[in-house]
């Protein structure tokens, strides 16, 4: 199983720093996706510091409307396909 975030906070503007269950951690640059789409509202009211992890889906959230997959994250903090994630732990589990 993927493990889940247990902490998120901001280290600067669409700069987001990540904890998971398994002890992975990373900062992640969101700045591709900011003023693109449903992200413009990142810049309203100073959303974007209001980051935190959806307690029903674990999603990377900013408000109901704007979520990121954990998952992706996960992948993207490790520099790993989820097929290579995958092939990794099946060896290792044998």
């Amino acid at each position: 199983m993927i493990p889940r975030p247990i902490h998120v906070h901001v280290e600067e503007k669409y700069k987001i720093h990540l904890r998971y269950l398994d002890g992975t951690t990373g900062e992640l640059d969101l700045s591709h996706l900011a003023g693109k789409g449903i992200f413009k509202q990142w810049d309203e009211n100073n959303l974007f510091s209001h980051v935190y992890i959806d307690s029903e889906t674990h999603a990377i959230a900013w408000n109901e409307e704007i979520e990121i997959c954990p998952d992706a994250l996960y992948f993207k903090i490790l520099n790993r396909t989820f097929k290579d994630w995958k092939e990794e732990n099946l060896r290792a589990a044998h």
